[in-house]
C-alpha cells in the first residue's frame, strides 16, 4: 500500500479539547496546521463530563459563538452549583450563581464526553485552515533536522513532515514518556472509574454536581454529576498512591457503596446502570514539569494538568491549547524549533496555572484530615455568610486563598 504523506508546518497529534484548542487557536490567528487522532469521531473519553467555569470561560476566549451553542445543545445541562457530602455525612448545597437574577447564566455544564469533543472536533472539519485525519495513530518520532520532523504510523503507512509537532494526545502519551520523560507517580496520579446511569433519584433541581468526600475514597470522592433525560455521569476517583496503600479496589468499593450505603441505596433503589464501569487515569497538575524540547510541546492530559482536588482537566486542556498555539506562531515567526526557544511555552503554561494548582494541592492534602472538612460543613449549613464565602473560594482564586490559612479555621471554629 502507498504511504500516504501530509507536509505541514504544525502537526497536532490527538484530538481531545486540548488538541482541538491548539487548531482553532491557530486557525483563529490565520495559521494552518494538521489535526491527527487515532480514532474516528464521535468517540467516547471516559470522564467525570464536568466543565467548569473555567472551561466556559476558554470556549468563550476562542469563540464566543462556541459558548452560546454549549448553552443551546440538548447534550449539555446547566449546572448551577455544588452539593459537598462531607465524611460526616452532612450535605452542603453550594450555589456559585443565583439563577434567579436577571441575566444570570449557568457557570458550569455536565456534558458527555461523546458528545463535547465530537463539538469540538466539528468545529476543526469545518474550519479551511485544519485538516483532520482521524484514523491515525502516529507512534514513531525522528527529528530530522533543526526545522522538520517526520511521525510515522507503526506499519510506516502514513508519513508525517513538520516543524513543529504538538502532542495533546492523552494520558497515556508515548511522547510524553519517550520525549518529555513524564512517567506516572503514583503520587501525581489519580484512579478513577464511571458509569452511566437513569432514574437516580434525589438530583438537584438546578443540576448541582455532587462530590461525596466519603472516608473510602479520600483524598478523592464519589460522585454524581446529573446528565438531560434523567442520566447522571457516576464515578469515584482516588489518588494512585492510597489505592496502592490501601490495596482498594474502586469498581468494587463504589458498586458496594451504591448498593449498602443507607442514604445511596435509597437514590439508586430503582435505577439502572446503562453501560459497564470502566476505569481511567488522571494525571495529576501537582508538580512541575517540563513540557517542551527540540520541535515539540506537550498540551492537556499529556502535559500532566488536571487539577489535584477536583480532578477536572477540560479547562485546563483548553488553556494549554491556546498557550501552545501562540508558541507555535512564535516559533514559525522566529524560524525556531529548538529546546531552548520553547521552554518559553513551559514558562507561560505554569505562570498561567501553577498558582491554581499549587493551592489545589494544598486542598487535596487537607482530605487527609476530614474532620477539618467535616467541621466546616458543619458550621457552612447553619451560616449564610459562610456559604457565600466558600462559594466565593470556588470561583475567585483570590478568596480561595484563605482556605490555605490557619486563621480561616480558626474563625470557623470559634467565630
Amino acid at each position: 500500500m502507498k504511504t500516504v504523506l501530509y507536509k505541514n508546518q504544525i502537526c497536532i497529534v490527538g484530538a481531545g479539547p486540548a488538541g482541538c484548542a491548539t487548531a482553532l487557536f491557530l486557525a483563529k490567528a490565520g495559521v494552518a496546521c494538521l489535526l491527527v487522532d487515532k480514532a474516528r469521531f464521535p468517540r467516547d473519553k471516559i470522564c467525570g463530563d464536568g466543565l467548569s467555569g473555567w472551561s466556559v470561560a476558554m470556549l468563550n476566549r476562542l469563540a464566543p459563538e462556541l459558548k452560546e451553542a454549549l448553552a443551546a445543545a440538548p447534550a449539555a445541562l446547566p449546572s448551577w452549583g455544588a452539593r459537598f457530602v462531607a465524611p460526616n455525612r452532612q450535605v452542603l448545597d453550594v450555589p456559585f450563581v443565583d439563577r434567579h437574577l436577571p441575566q444570570a447564566q449557568p457557570p458550569g455544564y455536565v456534558a458527555p464526553r461523546l458528545w463535547f469533543d465530537n463539538f469540538l472536533m466539528e468545529q476543526c472539519k469545518q474550519h479551511p485552515l485544519i485538516e483532520v485525519a482521524e484514523g491515525v495513530a502516529l507512534v514513531k518520532w525522528e527529528r530530522v533536522s533543526a526545522d522538520c520532523v517526520r511521525l510515522q504510523d507503526e506499519k510506516g503507512l502514513v508519513e508525517v513532515e513538520a516543524k513543529l509537532a504538538v502532542f495533546a494526545n492523552g494520558a497515556h502519551s508515548q511522547q510524553a514518556k519517550a520525549l518529555g520523560g513524564i512517567h506516572a507517580e503514583k503520587r501525581h496520579y489519580v484512579a478513577g472509574i464511571r458509569a452511566y446511569y437513569e432514574g437516580v433519584q434525589g438530583l438537584h433541581p438546578d443540576g448541582h454536581i455532587e462530590l461525596h468526600f466519603l472516608k473510602e475514597f479520600l483524598p478523592g470522592y464519589f460522585w454524581i454529576f446529573p446528565l438531560p433525560d434523567g442520566r447522571a455521569n457516576v464515578g469515584a476517583g482516588m489518588r494512585s498512591d492510597m489505592v496502592a496503600k490501601k490495596k482498594v479496589n474502586l469498581r468494587k468499593s463504589m458498586l458496594e457503596l451504591i448498593a449498602q450505603d443507607p442514604q445511596l441505596r435509597e437514590r439508586f433503589r430503582h435505577a439502572r446502570r446503562l453501560d459497564e464501569v470502566k476505569g481511567f487515569g488522571l494525571p495529576l497538575g501537582s508538580k512541575k514539569r517540563g513540557v517542551s524540547g527540540d520541535n515539540f510541546m506537550l498540551a492537556g492530559d499529556a502535559a500532566s494538568l488536571i487539577d489535584p482536588f477536583t480532578g477536572e482537566g477540560i479547562g485546563n486542556a483548553l488553556a494549554s491549547g491556546e498557550l501552545a498555539a501562540q508558541w507555535a506562531q512564535k516559533a514559525l515567526e522566529a524560524q525556531n524549533y529548538t529546546a531552548a526557544f520553547l521552554k518559553g511555552y513551559d514558562t507561560a503554561i505554569y505562570n498561567r496555572l501553577w498558582k491554581e494548582l499549587r493551592l489545589s494541592k494544598t486542598l487535596q492534602d487537607l482530605l487527609n484530615y476530614p474532620w477539618l472538612f467535616s467541621m466546616v460543613v458543619n458550621k457552612a449549613t447553619a451560616n449564610e455568610t459562610l456559604r457565600q464565602t466558600i462559594s466565593c473560594m470556588l470561583t475567585d482564586m483570590d478568596v480561595r486563598q484563605q482556605l490555605k490559612k490557619p486563621s480561616f479555621y480558626l474563625k470557623v471554629l470559634f467565630g
